[in-house]
């Protein structure tokens, strides 16, 4: 167990408010960093994507749901698997919750995997999730956002995950992946992340 120093409340306070100096800067490099985000160029999405779900089968266009913007989360779930990964799981137990707000601010969000509908569709019924979760399976959209990699990317090594900083190497990871859509109809992927950044 971590053992810490025992001061009095007056030394807490002084450390307390040197910490704040440090906590402050943080909101200000964060703050500037999501602004540096929102700068980020977009690329037009010229593939045509198709999922698979309950409601049979779904464009990306579809998974906008009328709405401007769409947030894809890259749940690990492979072709063959019983159960989910479980920091993907832990996630998904608070997209309910949060995606009755995002829908008020103009913003979908979906789940989707590489294992056929059929086969992650038990597993959600059982964790008692309601949110849309569709299949990738038979197409490359997994693999295109960086997140899904052959049996030999995989037996290479570094398959590149997180634009190659990070040396996994799995058949199926997470991510995060963001998309807008305009009044044309006209797709853009506008940003992604996977890994923490360390």
């Amino acid at each position: 167990m971590e053992t810490h120093q025992i001061v009095s409340r007056t030394e807490w306070l002084a450390a307390r408010k040197a910490h704040l100096v440090n906590e402050k800067a943080l909101t200000k490099a964060r703050d500037e960093l999501s602004r540096e985000r929102r700068a980020l160029p977009w690329v037009k999405v010229e593939e045509s994507y198709v999922f698979e779900g309950p409601n049979g089968k779904e464009t990306l266009a579809d998974l906008f749901d009328g709405r401007s913007q769409l947030i894809v989360y890259h749940f690990m779930f492979g072709p063959g698997w019983k159960e989910g990964c479980d920091g993907c799981s832990f996630l998904a137990d608070h997209i309910d919750g949060a995606n009755l707000h995002l829908q008020h601010h103009d913003v979908s969000l979906v789940a989707i995997s590489r294992a056929p509908w059929p086969e992650f569709e038990p597993f959600k019924r059982r964790m008692g999730w309601r949110f849309k979760w569709l299949s990738s399976h038979g197409g490359d959209f997994n693999y295109d956002y960086g997140v899904s990699f052959t049996k030999e990317q995989v037996a290479a090594g570094d398959v590149g995950y997180n634009y190659g900083t990070t040396p996994y190497a799995h058949e199926e990871l997470h991510g995060i992946s963001v998309f807008y859509k305009d009044q044309a109809g006209n797709i853009f992927h506008t940003y992604s992340a996977s890994a923490r950044q360390v």
